[in-house]
């Protein structure tokens, strides 16, 4: 057995997460150890991001979706087979999940999220919310605030993609790398790299300050020429989501275009231009894993308090083929 701090690895576990280790710690594996993740929404995003976070070696994820898997699946959501359309996507991608690491706990949960009660999201440590309503969002995010479990709200869209992070008041440890002098007095000045392990805290905003967010403010406005308009395009897509009762569809391309564009019209004019919206339909292989490699890399700096998460809204733009952070309802 290898113990740091009271907690145990087994030398099977040690020697799975070796590499892991070596990178980050022994601490900070023992956490992953111990976490508890959900993950709910198992489309193409969702199978990336819990791909990464099983094989980063956490306690247990559950994966949870009410839907069954559609034939657009298969053009980024690896875990379900090509067997298992028409089933549940949850349980479609259990086999393949486990099959990642079998050291990690996995359970399945195919009810609606809309159903679950409050005490259900307090059961994990981390949650990672994705294809909810605004209403559905505020509401668990709110649930996470109580009780201190760190919340991930992430979407996809066609190619844009997008995840918000509140963890509350979060500690961390991160590594400062400074010059020392080790020359004589009199000398050539000669230096040398020494790093050190800072403690640092950083207080996140709730969701709410996302979904207030003014982008017509001048402030924001003088942004959009270096960052798109990457965010408020993620209103105008949540919108139509909460009216639409559904996401835009290649099948309704034409119809599901003009509804954007007049949703547009109405909460962000001049902002966003049409174009912006053809990425928007099925979700694709290689955004998932842009998206789902960043959000899945957020959750585990989060758990293994290691190095800084971001702060606090992450925006994946296909027209320029980049991701950028922004900090939204962050006191300056």
């Amino acid at each position: 057995m290898v113990e740091a701090n009271g907690m145990e690895l087994t030398e099977q576990e040690a020697e799975l997460y070796d590499r892991q280790i070596r990178l980050w710690g022994l601490d900070s594996q023992k956490r992953l150890r111990a976490a508890r993740i959900l993950v709910a929404g198992m489309n193409g995003l969702g199978a990336e991001i819990a791909k990464n976070i099983i094989l980063s070696g956490v306690k247990s994820v559950t994966l949870l979706d009410d839907q069954d898997v559609k034939e657009s699946d298969f053009c980024s959501q690896f875990l379900a087979a090509q067997s298992s359309l028409g089933t549940n996507r949850a349980e479609a991608s259990l086999v393949r999940a486990q099959q990642l690491n079998p050291m990690v706990e996995l359970k399945v949960d195919t009810e609606n999220i809309s159903k679950k009660p409050d005490g259900y999201f307090k059961n994990f440590d981390v949650v990672c919310i994705m294809e909810a309503s605004t209403e559905q969002l505020l509401r668990i995010n709110g649930v996470c605030r109580e009780a201190g479990v760190k919340f991930f709200a992430a979407d996809l869209w066609g190619m844009f993609g997008f995840c918000f992070v509140d963890l509350q008041e979060h500690n961390f440890v991160e590594d400062v790398v400074k010059h020392k002098v080790i020359s004589k007095p009199h000398e050539k000045t000669k230096t040398e790299l020494v790093t050190s392990t800072v403690k640092r805290t950083i207080n996140y905003p709730s969701y709410k300050s996302l979904v207030e967010f003014d982008f017509k403010a001048q402030s924001y406005a003088r942004k959009l020429n270096r960052t798109g308009p990457s965010l408020p395009a993620l209103r105008v897509l949540q919108k139509f989501r909460d009216d639409e009762k559904r996401d835009p569809l290649y099948t309704e391309r034409a119809a599901d275009l003009e509804k954007l564009q007049k949703i547009r019209d109405e909460i962000a004019p001049g902002l966003v231009p049409d174009e912006a919206f053809v990425h928007v339909f099925a979700q694709i292989s290689p955004a998932a894993a842009i998206v789902g490699g960043a959000v899945a890399h957020e959750i585990i700096k989060t758990v293994s308090q290691k190095e800084a998460p971001h702060l606090n809204v992450f925006l994946f733009d296909p027209e320029r083929c980049c991701g950028f952070i922004e900090a939204v309802g962050v006191d300056a």
